[in-house]
């Protein structure tokens, strides 16, 4: 029987499917165009779902789906999935931002060339038969030597902005995230703002995702910052532009038309005031990613993702947490499960109602892509605090959040014993519980304990015990845990000679019981003992 239920709510490929269905832990039912009700009366039964853009996942959906844990968007924009809800129900949201990248850019281009060309009202003139008339009215705009504004320089701007250049544009980019050494690769003149893109640009076109910081992020001031007889293309997402202010400015004679696949309100109503104008106008019905060969690569692209998220634990192209590929997984595979060792026991050793978890790497593990690490530890610790259990690597932040924990994340400069080391500690009020653990061969191992250095495995049932440093107390705590029929797996002993105390952790066959655990706290020297399973 397989282990986990996959919903394809909305049309994928074929070949995405089967790549689902080939999988033997996988089972795959396939049912399109469910109603919001009918998705909410089955969702629950399902661990994974698979949609488009037709399926809304909103929150009660969310809320409904007791055993989701992964969303998978065949396509880019996740407009359709409330993606604060998922992280709050620890749902990991995944889109395939590269599946459609060819497909959108060539599809924006192709816009470009029409608006300027006024290629749809010259072939509706055509198809009514005004050759002649067409012919002295549809005069176009040549585009070379002209400057581009890209406003949004990921994979579909680069591509936009390569097929300009082979035109002979002058592209000029605004991202967030645009450095100047890449700009330099992609040949592209680097601007500080949108505002310094778009001024004196006689074309802009927008890649950018629709937020709340970009809705209307061309607007009336912006449209006027552009050379006359400017034009515009939004082949991204609907509500980019301020549609009233574009209509003034095209009105104005400032900007000569506009090239648009998406909309503010999808569908447009059919008497769009944009509609109305008759030259350098281009309208499709949000065509961007839909090609065979898209339509394809993103169906192919999400069952593959869903599918490796089950079987191996690969995150890839997650949207509200780190991505986790093959090629990390193998890396820091064994730090994850190092950290959730030492959070799970910072859980039972550290202080009650911590303020903060530090997070440390020392060596070659701090220049790896660590994310995910003290994403583990800080799940691990919070999972012990939280009765209904409801705590996993995508929403443990927003739960330490709640509970008024920092997280922190920080490299150790200073020399250790180990080569590579991963330090985890609690603290409260000022006072700090450490621990820390490295990988030794191919095996993690919780090599301290409050700066005491022990060596134990990270998996196991521990009987951790401070007691004064002094003769017969090691043997007192194996004759209670031989009485108790405990096995002894594994002993680590460590000494603080300046505070006359010691450190032991015992590894036992089973978990101690409460009577087993009164009986070694009332042997004489021991100043606590904790009972812990890992």
């Amino acid at each position: 029987m397989a282990s986990f239920r996959v919903l394809v709510s909305d049309p994928i490929s074929d070949k995405g499917v089967d790549a689902l269905t080939a999988h033997p832990d996988i089972s795959v039912d396939v049912n399109t165009g469910l109603a919001p009700e009918a998705l909410l009366e089955i969702i629950g039964d399902y661990d994974g779902l698979v949609v488009r853009s037709q399926t809304k996942v909103t929150a009660e959906v969310f809320a409904a789906a007791k055993k989701l844990q992964a969303v998978g968007r065949a396509g880019v924009g996740v407009d359709n999935i409330d993606r604060d809800a998922a992280s709050a129900h620890g749902v990991i949201v995944m889109n395939t931002p590269t599946g459609n990248t060819i497909s959108t850019a060539e599809h924006a281009f192709t816009l470009m060339l029409s608006c300027a060309r006024n290629i749809a009202p010259a072939h509706a003139e055509v198809l009514k038969g005004d050759f002649k008339t067409a012919r002295k009215a549809y005069a176009g705009i040549e585009l070379y030597g002209k400057r581009l504004a890209v406003i949004g320089m990921g994979r579909i701007g680069s591509e936009f902005a390569k097929r300009a250049q082979s035109f002979s544009m002058k592209v000029v980019a605004y991202d967030p995230f645009l450095t100047q050494n890449r700009a330099d690769e992609l040949k592209v003149e680097l601007a500080e703002s949108p505002d310094d893109a778009l001024r004196g640009a006689d074309v802009v076109t927008l890649h950018v995702p629709m937020t709340d910081d970009t809705r209307h992020l061309l607007n009336a001031d912006r449209l006027a910052l552009m050379n006359p007889g400017a034009i515009v293309v939004n082949c991204a997402r609907g509500g980019l532009i301020d549609e009233a202010a574009l209509k003034e400015a095209i009105d104005s004679g400032h900007i000569a038309g506009c090239a648009l696949d998406v909309f503010e309100e999808e569908p447009p109503p059919a008497d769009h005031p944009l509609f109305a104008f008759g030259k350098h106008v281009a309208f499709t019905p949000h065509l961007g990613a839909s090609t065979h060969e898209a339509q394809e690569n993103v169906g192919i692209q999400v069952a593959e993702q869903i599918r490796d998220f089950f079987s191996t634990g690969e995150i890839r192209n997650a949207i509200n947490m780190p991505s986790l590929d093959a090629a990390t997984l193998s890396e820091v595979g064994p730090f994850l499960d190092l950290g959730a060792a030492l959070g799970r026991m910072l859980a039972k050793l550290g202080p009650e109602n911590p303020d903060s978890l530090r997070i440390s790497y020392h060596g070659p593990l701090a220049k790896k892509d660590t994310a995910l690490v003290a994403r583990t530890a800080l799940t691990a610790l919070l999972e012990s605090a939280r009765a209904d259990g409801q705590v996993n690597i995508v929403n443990a932040p927003a739960v330490a959040a709640e509970m008024g924990l920092d997280l922190i994340e920080s490299t150790i400069n200073a020399r250790t014993e180990y080569h590579e080391l991963l330090v985890a500690e609690l603290s409260k009020d000022g006072r700090k519980f450490r621990l820390a653990g490295t990988i030794i061969g191919k095996t993690p191992r919780i090599v301290e304990i409050d700066r005491l250095f022990v060596d134990t495995n990270i998996k196991g049932h521990f009987l951790i015990v401070r007691n004064d440093d002094r003769p017969g107390i090691v043997g007192a705590l194996g004759t209670v845990l031989g009485e108790a029929g405990q096995n002894i797996a594994n002993l680590s002993l460590a000494r603080n000679k300046s505070a006359g105390n010691a450190l032991s952790v015992i590894e036992v066959d089973a978990p101690l019981s409460p009577e087993v655990m009164e009986a070694v706290r009332v042997i004489p020297g021991v100043l606590n003992a904790t009972g812990v399973s890992l």
